[in-house]
């Protein structure tokens, strides 16, 4: 396997210190913080460590502090209700005695019931798209760490962008994108550890898609991003591994936050996940 995808992979494997309570490593992403994306993905599984029979269907999160990727993070579950049908568990992440994150997470019994969806924007397939790590590769100057680590040749994930990144001449363009994502590698077929995957990649590009009507990227100077928030609906169960479509856009930035919402599309159209998020975008003198 990859080196970075394993690394991923172990880094959502926690380890249960009493029977609410887990611990987790972090991981240097280039960022002066631990990635959004990983406490998510953290935390979702330390509330799934403490529910038999269900799967999660909906996940609410706040950002309170910058993470520290030098330390390890507490993670306390709180089992705040079983019922016939749904189970719902707060989640607190801990650093040096303060609390960074916190998360609300409900679970549902398998049911079956009235279904309807969105329909899929019509893209090219992925086959016919770059590689997200070519482009960035073919960019003369030097990229941000943050961003070589996130998308770079040693990222967890494939990403074919339909519209191409303006990465080093930015332009004001419509607040959308889409992505084609995946795993760079095969997974095995734990589906707690696919849906903890999925809500570690879904914190990638929202804020960036905000930013495109404004003519930056996040390779440009003085630009302060920061999650502050970010809720999800997870509707069908989704494979990682395989090409999922990730439609992002941005209807609104102001008094330095942006606001993103997204809906995620297996390549036959079938709507597997949603996703909304507001973020600090701060622009300063530089």
């Amino acid at each position: 396997m990859q080196a970075a995808l394993a690394e991923l992979l172990q880094l959502l494997e926690l380890e249960r210190l009493e029977i609410n309570l887990f611990r987790g490593a972090s991981r240097d992403i280039g960022s002066p913080q631990v990635f959004g994306g990983q406490v998510l993905g953290q935390a979702l599984q330390a509330a799934y460590a403490t529910v038999e029979g269900r799967v999660a269907h909906s996940l609410h999160a706040y950002f309170l502090r910058r993470g520290d990727f030098r330390a390890p993070i507490v993670y306390e579950v709180d089992r705040s209700r079983d019922g016939h049908s749904f189970s719902s568990r707060r989640v607190v992440a801990i650093q040096h005695g303060e609390q960074i994150f916190h998360m609300a997470a409900s679970f549902q019994s398998p049911e079956e019931g009235l279904a309807h969806q969105i329909d899929m924007p019509t893209v090219p397939p992925p086959e016919q798209l770059p590689d997200l790590r070519e482009l960035l590769e073919q960019v003369r100057s030097p990229l941000p760490p943050s961003l070589a680590r996130f998308a770079g040749r040693h990222s967890p994930f494939e990403f074919r962008p339909v519209q191409a990144p303006a990465l080093h001449d930015p332009r004001r363009e419509a607040p959308r994108q889409d992505l084609w994502l995946r795993t760079v590698d095969r997974l095995g077929d734990d589906a707690v550890m696919h849906t903890c995957l999925l809500a570690y990649v879904s914190d990638y590009h929202l804020i960036a898609t905000a930013m495109r009507p404004h003519g930056y990227t996040m390779a440009s100077p003085g630009v302060v991003i920061a999650s502050i928030d970010h809720a999800m609906w997870f509707h069908r169960p989704a494979r990682v591994d395989e090409w999922l479509l990730y439609s992002i856009e941005s209807p609104a930035a102001a008094g330095a936050r942006a606001f993103a919402r997204a809906s995620l599309f297996t390549r036959e159209g079938v709507l597997v996940a949603s996703t909304a998020q507001e973020g600090l975008l701060r622009v300063t003198e530089h």
